[in-house]
């Protein structure tokens, strides 16, 4: 993007700002002039260059006020917080802060003194809390980008409510230094945006170590970097959805008949369910009274009613409840484990129905309650998940559903949820050791389980340089051998790359028979990769097949 377009882009923002006329998403909005100003700064060839964001106010950006909607909280970091700081490092620009349910305690998004956020595409309705206003500005075409946090469920839901996409990662995979706590353990910072590639992209750009949160962590060597070929998923039992409304039941049912190239099992989920409402009805809820709860204690006049009951009540629970609540979170995450073993993730309604404002003002806790259904449990458990939409109600309004999985599974849950978008799937998870294959491991051929068995992602088709013969070894099943002979002495030789995690990749090499190893591969590009090859010995002993070009196009008896 040019440096003149991305002005452009900043004034067709505040425009439309002006049009939508929806004063209650912000609580700081920075004045056109310095958005502009730093727009004239950016670099335009960086990633995210232009793109423009909307940060949820409980969010530190240096400058501007954090108020977590609540004024006399208020205060002006001198540093913004890290996810957001590496947002703006490669290009981005901030429009200002959103508004939000108080202390992130809810998620209808009408717990605020600036007002309640009205649904982007009907008044009437809730945005979804808390991050309410970072979603509203996303659907209302503001911004590409909005940041938000999601303790219960506040990323996913009011994407669900707007027919968005949410990312909610594995806690500490993005670092939460800079955020106004809610449960410290069990925040995490979160990417709404209007389509998968750009909510994957910008929260490609969150991750990653920072030494200033002792709650960061780092992708494990293990990590799965894609989903399977053909992905299997566990849905609930029709028990397990009763709290669903007609409309979002039979809206769940269609976008499960709509599924292409995905299997699906109905599961038991009762446990997780059950864990889920330990997040506010439990001992777990003493972690909002340790963010927040003094300050409440005092009373500030600004202080929704509904949250500072929940903060207040937290400080109630004895210790020992904890503790025992702690054991039963461990016992749920081990049978979440033992659920989901064999699918590639769990496909779960985001949340039971969309309620109008006037209907959370008259039972604000019963709502709210209801809304986290299926979202609870799932930092509870150190599991992650990405909202998308699904096939919409009869009356045309956005559904949404969520691919819940595993701790450190986040690239499955971004690849099954591009397969339920019917889009092409983006990288989250950009590490691993790329890895050659030219024979029984290619696509089609009888070893090629063995790199999807360990989470490899297809990279593309790919040739050696000149330096390589081929040769058929003449094993079970037929394989060929890579031999380098020298620049000249070959042909290019066909194959295909994937990436594959360091331990995945160590426990591939640990199983390759004689005379089969690993080591660096010379493409027709010029880059060296890993690869396979085979001994000078077994090169010489087989059959020379390198004038097919490729294992794949080679007459072998049996290779299929």
């Amino acid at each position: 993007m040019l440096q003149h377009e991305i002005a452009e882009k900043v004034r067709r923002a505040y425009k439309r700002i002006a049009e939508v006329d929806r004063p209650e998403v912000w609580i700081t909005l920075r004045p056109e002039d310095d958005v502009l100003a730093d727009a004239a700064a950016v670099d335009p060839t960086l990633p995210l260059a232009g793109m423009l964001v909307a940060v949820k106010d409980n969010v530190d950006v240096a400058g501007l006020p954090t108020t977590a909607a609540c004024p006399e909280f208020a205060y002006t970091p001198e540093v913004t917080a890290t996810a957001v700081a590496r947002l703006v490092q490669q290009g981005a620009l901030i429009l200002g802060k959103t508004n939000l349910d108080q202390f992130a305690t809810g998620l209808v998004g009408t717990r605020s003194p600036y007002g309640p956020v009205r649904c982007a595409w009907d008044p009437e309705r809730v945005s979804g809390g808390s991050s309410s206003g970072s979603a509203a500005a996303v659907a209302l075409g503001i911004v590409d980008i909005g940041i938000g946090t999601d303790t219960a469920g506040s990323g996913r839901v009011p994407a669900a409510f707007h027919g968005i996409v949410g990312i909610k990662t594995t806690l500490g995979i993005v670092p939460t230094t800079g955020v106004v706590p809610a449960c410290a353990d069990y925040d995490c910072v979160t990417v709404l945006a209007s389509d998968l590639e750009t909510a994957t992209r910008a929260t490609r750009v969150m991750t990653g170590y920072d030494a200033s949160d002792p709650r960061s962590r780092t992708w494990p060597a293990d990590v799965r970097l894609a989903a399977s070929p053909t992905p299997r998923l566990a849905v609930p039992r029709a028990e397990d959805l009763a709290a669903l409304s007609p409309e979002y039941r039979e809206a769940f049912d269609r976008t499960l008949a709509s599924l292409k190239g995905i299997s699906y099992v109905e599961v038991d989920i009762s446990v997780l369910l059950g864990a889920a409402v330990l997040l506010y009805d439990g001992a777990i809820v003493a972690q909002r009274y340790s963010a927040v709860g003094e300050f409440l204690s005092g009373e500030p006049e600004s202080a929704d009613p509904t949250v500072a009951q929940i903060v207040r009540n937290a400080a109630q629970p004895a210790a020992h409840r904890y503790v025992d609540e702690l054991g039963v979170l461990a016992s749920a995450k081990r049978t979440a484990s033992e659920l989901l073993d064999g699918f590639d993730g769990l496909l779960l309604p985001t949340t039971t129905e969309h309620p109008t404002i006037a209907a959370v003002q008259a039972d604000p806790v019963g709502i709210n309650r209801r809304l986290g259904t299926f979202t609870n449990f799932c930092n509870l458990l150190d599991m992650a998940a990405v909202a998308v939409p699904g096939a919409p109600t009869t009356e045309g309004h956005p559904f949404g559903v969520m691919v819940v999985v595993p701790g450190f599974a986040d690239q499955v849950a971004v690849d099954v949820a591009a397969r339920v978008s019917d889009c092409a799937a983006p990288v989250l998870v950009d590490e691993g050791v790329d890895l050659l294959v030219v024979g029984a491991h290619l696509e089609g051929f009888p070893l090629h389980h063995q790199l999807t068995d360990r989470g490899a992602r297809f990279v593309g088709e790919v040739r050696t340089s000149d330096a390589y013969r081929l040769v058929d070894l003449g094993t079970t099943p037929p394989k060929p051998g890579l031999v380098r002979h020298g620049s000249g002495l070959g042909a290019p030789i066909a194959g295909e790359l994937y990436r594959m995690s360091a331990a995945g990749l160590g426990t591939f090499l640990a199983g390759l028979p004689a005379p089969m190893g690993l080591t660096s591969v010379e493409l027709s590009d010029g880059r060296w990769v890993t690869g396979f090859g085979c001994s000078y010995e077994a090169g010489e002993a087989g059959v020379d097949i390198t004038e097919f070009g490729g294992w794949r196009f080679a007459p072998v008896r049996g290779k299929s």
